[in-house]
This record gives C-alpha cells, structure tokens and sequence, in this order.
C-alpha cells in the first residue's frame, strides 16, 4: 500500500476530522468502483491496493 495514503490518514487521524477521512473513504470507492468496469484488462492488484487502503481509512474511523 502507499505510504501517502497511510500518512493522510494518520494526519486526519491526528486532527480528529471524521468528515475528511469519510470523504477519503467515499473516494477511494468510488475509484475503485470505476476500476472494475468491464475494461478488459486484470485490475487484480489495484482492487487490492483499494481494498488495503480502505482497511486503513476504516480503522482509523473507529479508532475515533
């Protein structure tokens, strides 16, 4: 997983700000949404990326 999205969160984390990390949230499944449209081509590894990060985002939102 990226280490960007892991320090994002942890700052929304840091600040309290439930809105931004549900709108992070919210975003990432959407884009992962948009990623398994039928394209043809294997999107196996980026679903898992979204997958992993939307773990993080989750975790952080009930640790608040």
């Amino acid at each position: 997983m990226s280490e960007a999205i892991r320090l994002i969160v942890d700052g929304y984390l840091t600040l309290k700000d439930r809105t931004a990390l549900e709108d992070l949230r919210t975003h990432r499944r959407k884009l992962k949404k948009r990623l398994e449209s039928p394209m043809g081509i294997d999107v196996s590894r980026s679903a898992t990326l979204f997958d992993e990060e939307l773990q993080v985002i989750e975790a952080a939102l009930s640790r608040l």
